[in-house]
């Protein structure tokens, strides 16, 4: 059973990482079967040169995508940038945002990975095995696996594969735009994830959710 305090620093990334190592086996790659009326997207930023963590999270009516909620929480940034660890540095933070909503969202999508992670443990599933909550991971940029780039059109879809097993999706989400790189974070499948991600998307390249989460957090 994941504790709360798996995503807290536990002092080095050797440590790091044997936590990493446990919740990824307790990670659920499965059918949602449950009713969608609220998404929550997720982001992060780090304002004030650095020094102060900002979460942002914004829910969303399902499919209407009407603005229901927002939130953001601040507090000093607690870790410097280590890539592949980058969850325990921006964990905390996320968790406490969370526990400022006045709505539970029924999926949490993040600008970030989900099992498409070294570690296969990417912020997505880190927060989603913790919560246990459906979640998904909407990356900007790809951390591990092998793909072809997808067609220039929206809607283009290639696998993005770990050693042959596919982890999740490269996805053109705009015409001739760069592709966004969509994996399951937990409770959820990866077809489920795309769907859902495409089905959120308007007329910009991120989708509804994780870009009004990005927008607030990095708003004044």
């Amino acid at each position: 059973m994941a504790d709360i305090n798996d995503i807290m620093w536990p002092g080095t990334v050797a440590k790091a990482k044997a936590i990493q190592s446990k919740l990824a086996q307790q990670v659920t790659i499965s059918q949602y079967q449950g009713e969608i009326r609220v998404i929550a997207g997720i982001d992060v930023a780090f304002p004030n040169k650095g020094k102060t963590t900002r979460a942002a999270i914004v829910l969303l009516q399902y499919p209407s995508l009407n603005v229901i909620e927002q939130v953001a929480y601040e507090s000093p940034t607690v870790l410097p940038y280590i890539p592949g660890v980058l969850s325990f540095r921006e964990g905390g933070v996320i968790i406490k945002a969370m526990q400022q909503l006045q709505n539970a969202p029924d999926i949490l999508m993040f600008d970030g990975q989900g099992i498409a992670h070294p570690m296969g443990l990417g912020i997505a599933s880190h927060i989603g095995v913790i919560l246990n909550i459906p979640t998904i991971g909407i990356a900007k940029s790809c951390l591990t696996g092998d793909y072809n780039e997808p067609d220039t059109f929206k809607g283009a879809i290639s696998d993005l594969s770990v050693r042959g097993e596919n982890i999740g999706y490269v996805v053109r989400t705009r015409e001739n735009v760069k592709p966004l790189f969509i994996s399951p974070g937990h409770r959820i499948t990866k077809e489920q994830a795309v769907s859902l991600a495409l089905e959120c998307v308007t007329k910009f390249r991120l989708p509804e959710p994780t870009r009004l989460a990005d927008k607030l957090s990095k708003s004044r």
